[in-house]
């Protein structure tokens, strides 16, 4: 099978930029129509929906935010007001996973389900996987949609699932189950390596011969790494409660987005125009809902707090025609010294630079202080060594702070005349901060 739905996925430009424009008039006079939220909001701001007739008319409806959300739900409102069906037509609520504040509530139709399920198979489907797989999900299941969906995929593609939840399950499962695929974040799945070799299994003889990666944004450095340690080219899905859902084919040259599913726009940092093609701006996400379908909470112009660029819009080697974007980051993940920006990603570059991973496990973790000058801000790099006696520890900050400056240039004067340092930590095992605390890590941390 190398396509789960060819009729969409190899369709022209034309025909798909057509379908997106239907898919919007459908979407917005649905939010008129069922979403107390919109219908409240076009009354008050005069607006008629009927005019909203295609991708360019996205721009005279407002920027939805999480806070937005979150400002239309109970406890501040007495009812769901994003809800845009009857309960009796909810198949599952879920919630994010409040990290930056209350949780958003999300209520799923069986029709939303099966459009999440179809993200999914097509994007398991361009990664090699079919019928006779065994995939071992390590994502968990609960509020966040996200192993679900992968498991509905399963069984529309036809490979079996191994509900793990997380990556630390009992190696006798790899040894028992032979699982050909695993479903994990980077790390997760360096550990799990590292944990095959002490139990005297080389990854590469596992059995494992694809690995998709997802749940956080990463380094190329640290991926290219992950292909070395488990001998398979591993590809990279981006998905969220709210219905995001791209991922790479096995050409691994950028993330393909189902736009007949998921309309994406740029917008730049004013969030009032259109980013130009190939920029880098701030994912701004629409659900598109097919004719004569239901869904559960619409979102128009979600702002993911996310950011990308897209790639291309041409045709894939794999034959599919829909555009591809670059891996994205999280703005969550980004930092201000001075007006340069620094995000995790510059960090995890440096870190895993390959040199270093003779003596580093690749875990690390970054937390930015004020100096005793005003002007004055300090960097300090944890990482986690293999043996922190044995740290070629000149070698491993020269290769960082090179790697930090030369993704950030904007920063090198800085550095030059003292007023952003970079300070280094050599951890044993375990012994980084975020390893004590529960929950999903934060490797950027400003504590100034």
């Amino acid at each position: 099978m190398e396509y789960f739905n060819p009729d969409i996925e190899k369709m022209s430009r034309i025909k798909l930029d057509e379908l997106i424009d239907e898919r919007i008039r459908y979407t917005v006079m649905y939010a008129a129509d069922n979403s107390p939220f919109y219908k409240k909001w076009f009354e008050t701001h005069n607006v008629n929906p009927k005019k909203i007739e295609g991708h360019e008319d996205l721009r005279e409806l407002p920027i939805i935010s999480g806070g937005v959300i979150r400002e239309n739900q109970p406890p501040v409102t007495d009812k769901f007001l994003f809800k845009s069906v009857r309960c009796s037509d909810v198949y599952t609520i879920h919630e994010t996973s409040g990290t930056s504040g209350v949780p958003k509530s999300f209520f799923l139709t069986w029709d939303d389900w099966q459009r999440y399920a179809e993200k999914y198979a097509r994007i398991f489907v361009s990664q090699g996987l079919s019928k006779g797989d065994r995939m071992a999900v390590c994502a968990s299941y609960g509020m966040n949609v996200g192993a679900n969906t992968m498991t509905l995929a399963a069984h529309k593609i036809g490979f079996t699932v191994i509900p793990e939840g997380k990556c630390t399950f009992q190696l006798r499962v790899i040894k028992n189950y032979r699982p050909t695929a695993i479903v994990g974040s980077v790390f997760k799945l360096l550990r799990l390596a590292q944990r095959l070799e002490e139990d005297g299994i080389n990854p590469k003889d596992s059995g494992i011969e694809k690995l998709i990666v997802g749940g956080e944004s990463f380094a190329k450095e640290s991926r290219d790494y992950l292909d070395e340690v488990w001998g398979v080219d591993v590809c990279n899905t981006y998905g969220s409660t709210e219905g995001t859902m791209c991922g790479e084919c096995k050409e691994r040259n950028g993330l393909h987005v189902a736009e007949d599913l998921i309309h994406m726009d740029l917008y730049d940092a004013s969030m009032q125009n259109f980013v130009k093609e190939g920029d880098e701006g701030k994912i701004v996400l629409t659900t598109l809902i097919p004719d004569g379908e239901k869904a559960g909470t619409i979102l128009i112009n979600y702002d993911t707090d996310d950011t990308t660029r897209v790639l291309t819009r041409d045709k894939c080697e794999c034959g599919r025609t829909h555009m591809r974007i670059e891996n994205p980051w999280r703005e969550a993940e980004t930092v201000y010294v001075g007006n340069s920006p620094l995000n995790r990603i510059d960090i995890e570059s440096g870190v895993f630079q390959r040199e270093n991973l003779e003596y580093l496990t690749g875990d690390y973790e970054a937390f930015l202080y004020g100096g005793r000058d005003s002007d004055e801000t300090i960097l300090r790099v944890s990482v986690e060594c293999k043996d922190p006696e044995a740290c070629d520890k000149k070698i491993l900050e020269k290769n960082i702070t090179e790697s930090i400056l030369k993704k950030k240039p904007e920063l090198s004067e800085e550095y030059s005349e003292g007023y952003f340092r970079i300070i280094y930590n050599f951890a044993k095992k375990g012994g980084l901060e975020f390893q004590k605390i529960r929950g999903r890590p934060k490797r950027l941390v400003d504590r100034r």
